[in-house]
């Protein structure tokens, strides 16, 4: 049993947002640097890139996976298998990149942190978003899950299966309900430009999950990425509190690695959790000494109120 300090500590979770290749090894050393306690990656490594994964199934933190889309590109759909650079009868990349990571893959599944008194479940793995359910055979040969409904009943089973109360979401898209404008944490930014997004099935399951009785603080992804193509005037909308009060944070900064004035910057989104709730949430650029030389806050809990900012 989890004694009061272990409940009242404070957490501090960095989300790594869309990585397309821009993984390197001084990332792992920042993390350590930055102090974080556990490392949530919302998946798109790259184009099934197996070796990428491979480095960040090595990051020697507790951590949990979900893969993306892109983690999928040249399996799920017709065209992607088209364009396969592998025989896909003597090698399956998609299935490297889950044996690499082991349990620390979480879609359709779940991983407990006793160390947290936390459970972080997965949605549905590679999703691509939106309100139609695509990628049939990839997700029937794969998971034996035909439709939304039948995923949102797997993402259940995982919720079922958890040994705490508390209950972080991962997911490479976000779930539906956070907006239908192009600039929203999982609106349409091309054409035909707005709507909403989202997976149907990954907000059902939170839903659901509110209902039987699990207290969901956070809920984080990627996809959408900040930089809209629609417009160069803002950015996407990174943070969304409900009236549950769960923070759902878009975490894709991308690219999440760039050159500045002769140093080279990495991206991390920080949330400190104390006591099962959401104080702050922080995108941080750390540069090549590991040293933060930008903070924007994105959100903070104070005792009166709850700022997105």
């Amino acid at each position: 049993m989890s004694s009061q300090s272990d409940r009242n500590q404070t957490i501090k979770i960095a989300v790594i947002g869309d990585v397309h290749d821009a993984w390197e090894a001084e990332d792992g050393q920042a993390l350590k640097h930055l102090g974080v306690d556990l490392a949530l990656f919302v998946g798109d490594f790259g184009n099934e890139s197996v070796e990428v994964v491979r480095a960040i199934a090595a990051v020697d933190l507790p951590k949990a996976a979900i893969m993306g889309n892109h983690d999928a590109w040249y399996s799920a759909s017709d065209w992607g298998r088209k364009k396969c650079p592998y025989d896909r009868t003597k090698e399956d990349w998609v299935q490297d990149q889950l044996d690499l990571l082991g349990e620390t893959h979480v879609g359709y599944s779940k991983l407990d942190f006793p160390a947290f008194n936390l459970t972080v479940v997965g949605s549905r793995p590679f999703s691509w978003g939106g309100s139609s359910w695509k990628n049939e055979q990839f997700y029937r040969d794969r998971y034996g899950v035909t439709s939304f409904q039948e995923s949102t009943a797997k993402i259940l089973e995982a919720v079922q299966s958890t040994a705490y109360e508390t209950v972080i979401f991962l997911g490479h898209c976000g779930p539906t309900g956070l907006g239908d404008r192009p600039e929203d944490p999982c609106g349409r930014d091309w054409m035909p430009i707005g709507g909403d997004y989202g997976d149907p099935d990954f907000a059902a399951a939170i839903a659901q999950s509110h209902l039987l009785g699990k207290a969901v603080p956070l809920v984080t992804f990627g996809h959408m990425h900040h930089n809209l193509r629609h417009t160069k005037e803002r950015l996407r909308t990174s943070i969304y509190e409900d009236a549950k009060g769960t923070i759902y944070l878009n975490a894709a900064n991308v690219p999440r690695i760039k050159q500045a004035e002769g140093d080279r910057l990495r991206n991390f989104s920080l949330v400190s959790l104390q006591a099962g709730v959401v104080e702050q949430a922080s995108l941080v650029w750390v540069n090549q000494d590991f040293e933060v030389v930008s903070e924007q806050l994105m959100y903070r809990k104070t005792n009166a109120v709850a700022e997105a900012v």
